[in-house]
């Protein structure tokens, strides 16, 4: 075999420049299917809408494109979760970082605070994460479908420091309560993003107090005093 020469070897390994320009092409049309895959399962429910609807929203001439690129509707959810989750955890890493090595201790509205903020950011009119992800957690009966989100560091990081500020809260009890605070922070925030866009004026203030207020409220209640008779305060006893 002869010797092969520094111009053959430099060719065998350079990408080709078409299948760098397919590749490309690839990811912007998965960005595109799942910013319409978002929009339309925040408009609709999320197992209302066929993987076409998707597709035409997406502009894809090819009625199979969602099932190309993503396979399924669950592949679809998980791209949505993994790309505004990611968002969102960039937001809350820098938040939680200043509060583990800031000055003074978290309170619990700290630890509120950087969880429901980082999901603000997605109150643009660009993005329907927050509708999306609202119906996505009634869809999934409530806990299962914050899974992602709840898995993130810098919310583990929140939970476990919620646990040495509330130590008289049994963990029982403390994990439903934090639980109604992430779910109860989703929904919320998706009602004022509707309100926002259908141009309803029934919301009292701004967004920016309306959020300082939510999270001073679900703050509240993670400390509320413990029902009588609650059979985990017993368990916990």
């Amino acid at each position: 075999m002869p010797p092969t020469s520094p111009q053959q070897s430099a060719r065998r390994s350079t990408p080709r420049s078409g299948q760098g320009r397919k590749n490309v092409r690839g990811e912007a049309t998965r960005r595109l299917i799942i910013t319409a895959a978002e929009k339309l399962f925040a408009e609709n429910g999320i197992s209302a809408v066929p993987l076409r609807d998707i597709g035409v929203a997406a502009g894809q001439r090819n009625h199979a494109a969602v099932q190309y690129h993503f396979g399924d509707r669950d592949e679809v959810v998980k791209a949505i979760l993994e790309l505004r989750g990611a968002e969102s955890e960039e937001s809350r890493t820098g938040i939680v970082a200043e509060l583990m090595t800031g000055p003074t201790p978290p309170t619990v509205v700290d630890v509120v605070g950087a969880f429901v903020r980082p999901l603000a950011i997605h109150l643009r009119e660009d993005n329907h994460y927050l509708a999306f992800l609202s119906h996505f957690i009634t869809e999934e009966g409530g806990y299962q479908g914050l899974g992602d989100v709840r898995a993130g560091a810098s919310v583990l990081t929140l939970r476990a420091t919620l646990s040495r500020l509330v130590p008289q809260i049994p963990e029982a009890v403390l994990e439903e309560r934090w639980w109604v605070v992430l779910t109860g922070a989703v929904h919320t925030l998706a009602r004022y993003q509707a309100a926002q866009r259908k141009g309803r004026t029934h919301l009292t203030a701004g967004i920016d107090v309306l959020v300082d207020d939510l999270v001073t409220f679900l703050s509240g209640g993670l400390a509320a005093p413990l029902v009588e008779g609650d059979p985990r305060v017993e368990a916990s006893g």
